[in-house]
């Protein structure tokens, strides 16, 4: 039996052993995938229990993307990208971290979606680690324009900034809320927390360009983003449970060497 599991503080609404038993399931792999409580300040002492318990590799959620980066003995180019880890695997010499975020969130919009992203203007709210996971995959789609929004003005310069110098030929611009007012976008994506909090942001009328694509990345709820983007007659809007699995589909294909079908296990959740 080989075990895995998905590391995070609070980590009991996680939906990462279903998603992966059902893989398990689907693609006939022996595994076992486990919810797994680290304290605050114990993040690397659990990771090296698993490590020494013979764990295979996790998933680590928040608030611990950061820790998981720096405790990593090796990097894939996806997390020196993104800045943070998600997902770790166990080898014999060390801890190898990868970052499955972004390549899951372009998965979902292309794939399951069916929103092409070449050429397009995309707004993306917020310059936290879940914005800085996902820009360097969206950036690879060859957008017409990459406009960066946050509340913290020099955050969001400095990460355009860093993407810039390995995205030379992109053209990335960082906004205010206040000055969105007249733009228009094809897809806005809300990378902010402000789903947990409730709370809406300061987005202008107009926002969005028609057959514009609406995209919170967090699932679960009516969040203020999406009760915006209903208010604006927005008709394509999504969540972020497409992404969640097609992450976890890319950390499977990353342990197990084979690729599940993610649409299924999507229909699967959602009913």
């Amino acid at each position: 039996m080989d075990y895995y599991a998905v590391i995070g503080h609070p980590v009991e609404h996680s939906k990462s052993p279903l998603i992966h038993q059902a893989f398990a399931k689907q693609t006939g792999q022996v595994l076992e995938y486990n919810k797994v409580l680290a304290p605050l300040d114990g993040f690397a002492a659990t990771v090296a229990q698993l490590h020494a318990d013979g764990y295979k590799g996790a998933n680590v959620t928040v608030p611990f993307k950061f820790e998981a980066y720096a405790l990593a003995d090796q990097l894939t180019t996806r997390a020196l990208n993104a800045g943070a880890v998600n997902t770790l695997s166990f080898l014999p010499d060390g801890v190898l971290g990868d970052n499955t975020d972004g390549i899951g969130l372009v998965q979902d919009i292309l794939h399951n979606l069916e929103f092409p992203l070449q050429g397009k203007r995309v707004l993306l709210l917020g310059a936290g680690g879940a914005a800085e996971g996902v820009l360097y995959p969206l950036l690879e789609q060859a957008p017409s324009l990459l406009c960066i929004a946050n509340r913290t003005h020099d955050k969001a310069t400095a990460m355009a900034a860093r993407a810039q110098k390995q995205h030379g030929e992109s053209r990335i611009e960082v906004h205010s809320f206040e000055a969105l007012t007249g733009e228009a976008f094809d897809l806005v994506i809300n990378a902010t927390s402000s789903g947990l909090s409730n709370e809406a942001m300061p987005l202008p009328a107009g926002l969005f360009a028609p057959q514009a694509l609406a995209y919170d990345m967090m699932y679960g709820r009516e969040t203020p983003f999406i009760a915006y983007a209903r208010q604006e007659k927005v008709q394509h809007i999504a969540d972020g449970l497409g992404m969640l699995v097609e992450q976890a589909a890319e950390a499977f294909y990353s342990w197990r060497k084979v690729r599940p079908l993610t649409a299924p296990v999507i229909k699967q959740l959602r009913s």
